[in-house]
């Protein structure tokens, strides 16, 4: 398969298929989107403070990470197909859960939220490494981060939006279609599964852990994909927060938060500059770039325009890091050790929704809300520097 026909054809699948292939991706970004926004405001409006939001989401997050870690042992004892009817399944139930409107409805349905994403992302991935070449993976990762450009760009605000001018539940329900689709078209598209990326002797966390981190390549890109989706974590909980307590009105956060998301649509220009100029180039730029304007932001917090306007422009150099996606960990995974690895690669989601609220709550028990972008902007920081040991042939 030449890379010409690479386009046309989606990474070496039929165009329809690959085009299903591509919807595994899409549809989790709806629901994922359609909430980005509306959870935190939520979990103000519920708590009252943000710090009280961020013990909330450091508690939440705590408990799925067990559950997330579970999920290698859900695909051995139930297989890939199960796992991933099993979360389109927490999808729903967390959407009715969140429509109640109570602290702790709220809670449980953060942790199921959490774990059907992880049993989604986890097994979506395993099925990427299976049905497309390693040779195009390069290729693959922008078009499958490109595909979810829409859902990222227009969901912080529309969850808003349906939520004060149509109904609370509206949001929700998008939610609810969005994971029965995915499910039909999953069905549809029947992936068949390699067998050498089944799980094989290891299915303990404990076990297959020290493995993971015991090679530099894996390490580096968890840790620089825990740094990068920490501060979206950070954006997306504290930007609309900032911009409610500075004065401005709940869809206007959710307006912040769409236009920093919308940098995806750059996501083909960050891939070809990637192939052009070396993936260690592209890291670099966008880590320290996203870290000094996070800082610009915190200095200027106390201005609700202008701080907006430096997260929004940090989040463009944050998109620049999206645009190399996961090609970091899929180009040094072995094909024997899939499922494990993928498994604990995706933890780094855990990460960040556990590390950025204790790390926020401790801060925010003794500084002002710009602290939170220092801390960020600081970790991105460190992130650039630390870019430098990717392989220069990447």
């Amino acid at each position: 398969m030449t890379r010409a026909l690479l386009p046309r054809t989606i990474a070496g699948l039929p165009p329809r298929q690959g085009a299903a292939f591509l919807s595994l991706f899409f549809f989790p970004c709806i629901a994922q989107a359609i909430l980005l926004t509306v959870l935190p405001l939520g979990a103000l409006r519920l708590l009252g403070t943000p710090r009280a939001v961020t013990l909330l989401y450091a508690i939440a997050g705590l408990a799925a990470v067990a559950g997330r870690l579970s999920v290698p042992i859900l695909v051995r004892l139930l297989g890939r197909r199960h796992v991933f009817a099993l979360g389109t399944v927490a999808l729903i139930i967390g959407s009715l859960l969140f429509s109640i409107d109570v602290v702790p409805a709220f809670a449980v349905a953060l942790v199921l939220n959490t774990v059907a994403i992880g049993c989604l992302d986890i097994t979506t991935q395993l099925y990427l490494l299976d049905n497309v070449p390693r040779q195009a993976l390069r290729q693959f990762e922008p078009m499958r981060i490109f595909s979810a450009a829409a859902p990222w760009t227009f969901g912080p605000w529309l969850g808003v939006h349906l939520q004060v001018n149509v109904a609370f539940a509206a949001p929700f329900i998008v939610v609810m279609v969005s994971a029965i689709v995915l499910y039909l078209l999953f069905r549809a598209l029947d992936l068949s599964e390699n067998q050498a990326a089944t799980p094989r002797g290891v299915t303990n966390p404990l076990r297959y852990l020290p493995r993971f981190f015991s090679q530099p390549r894996l390490l580096l890109a968890w840790t620089l994909a825990s740094v990068r989706s920490s501060w979206w974590s950070m954006f997306f909980v504290y930007a609309p927060i900032l911009a409610v307590t500075s004065g401005l009105s709940p869809e206007t956060g959710g307006l912040v938060v769409s236009i920093g998301t919308a940098w995806t649509w750059l996501v083909p220009l960050w891939g070809w500059t990637g192939q052009r100029f070396g993936l260690r180039a592209l890291m670099r730029v966008g880590y320290a770039g996203a870290g000094i304007l996070s800082i610009a932001a915190a200095t200027t917090a106390s201005q609700p325009g202008w701080g907006a306007f430096f997260l929004v422009m940090a989040a463009c150099s944050a998109g620049a890091l999206d645009g190399a996606g996961n090609l970091l960990f899929l180009r040094a995974v072995h094909p024997y050790e899939r499922a494990e690895m993928t498994t604990v690669f995706a933890s780094y989601r855990d990460v960040t929704q556990v590390a950025p609220p204790i790390i926020c709550s401790i801060l925010l028990a003794f500084f002002a809300l710009p602290s939170v972008f220092i801390a960020s902007g600081s970790a991105m920081l460190a992130s650039a520097a630390l870019a430098t040991r990717i392989p220069r042939r990447l």
